[in-house]
């Protein structure tokens, strides 16, 4: 596979403090490529230095082959969806789309023809002749990401798409960006919806200004065992019982899930909780979710800035 996307060492500073800090990935041709962190960890930052919207401070990308620094040719090469799709609601579908076309001196015809599949495709065919206003938030988003990909980009960045969205908004949304990775487009999700990253993503990249993970979701999944342990009585309760053994758990209600580094700590955990005279009904070994891993790295985070 081809990288469409190399980062060395990419950095940017606001008035001394640092927003990102020596972030280095790559990401493949045609791959989903999810880019994670909490609010105000550098992840719109980063996409906006990757579009050419904004310079670093420090570090170099190339994006399609484009340093940063080649402004317009960079431009010409990605999609950018962001949270809000700044349409304008009083156009049709249709007059925001030509003139998006316009504005970038695209040609009409290919442009149009090209728009016009994609309306199809997206459930949208019939509809771009009403006022942008009148549309649902999934429509609007939708529209979004055909605006986003009427230049035909190589790389196609989504920032938080499905923020603010009902469920049925949010699916067709997924939908969407799901078709165009099946197409085989190279996407960028920025998202705090980890089960829809884990949907759609083959890897990821967890920042917190800098990077703290990165790799194939399976991966990061396997550091570490998950057992969840029924109880009577409250698990939180129960869990205290763990706390000599540094083992990391969440409760609810009756079900204590235990994060063990190791599978091998599975009867040591069990047999303390015995030991504590916990009543145990049943062990049951749990594949370990991209949120589990999501915030344990961001309790490590936490720790290591404490000790800072």
């Amino acid at each position: 596979m081809t990288a469409r996307i190399e980062v060395h060492g990419l950095g940017r500073d606001f008035g001394g403090r640092a927003a990102v800090e020596d972030l280095s990935f790559s990401v493949e041709s045609g791959e989903v490529f999810g880019l994670l962190g909490p609010n105000g960890a550098g992840k719109t930052t980063t996409v906006r230095m990757l579009t050419g919207l904004l310079r670093p401070t420090s570090g170099t990308a190339q994006v399609c082959g484009h340093g940063l620094e080649d402004g317009e040719v960079l431009r010409r090469s990605v999609g950018l969806l962001t949270e809000q799709p700044g349409l304008y609601d009083r156009l049709t579908g249709r007059e925001n789309l030509r003139f998006f076309i316009r504005l970038n001196e695209l040609d009409e015809t290919k442009a149009w023809a090209r728009a016009e599949s994609y309306l199809r495709r997206f459930g949208l065919a019939g509809r771009e002749d009403e006022p942008a206003g009148s549309y649902s938030k999934g429509m609007r988003q939708k529209l979004a990401i055909v605006r986003a990909l009427v230049h035909d980009p190589e790389v196609l960045f989504l920032d938080e798409p499905t923020s603010g969205l009902d469920p049925e908004a949010a699916r067709t949304v997924r939908d969407a960006v799901a078709e165009l990775a099946a197409d085989g487009r190279t996407i960028i999700l920025c998202s705090h919806n980890l089960s829809e990253v884990e949907r759609l993503c083959g890897r990821v990249a967890v920042v917190r200004t800098r990077l703290l993970a990165e790799g194939p979701i399976s991966v990061l999944r396997r550091r570490g065992t998950v057992l969840e342990v029924r109880v009577e009585g409250e698990g939180a309760a129960a869990g205290l019982a763990l706390g000599p053994l540094g083992m990391a758990f969440t409760a609810h209600g009756p079900l204590l899930r235990v994060t063990l580094q190791d599978e091998r700590q599975a009867p040591e955990a069990v047999a303390a909780l015995v030991y504590a005279g916990v009543r145990v009904r049943s062990v049951t070994p749990s594949a370990r979710s991209l949120e589990d891993f999501y915030l344990e790295l961001m309790q490590d985070a936490d720790a290591e800035e404490d000790v800072a």
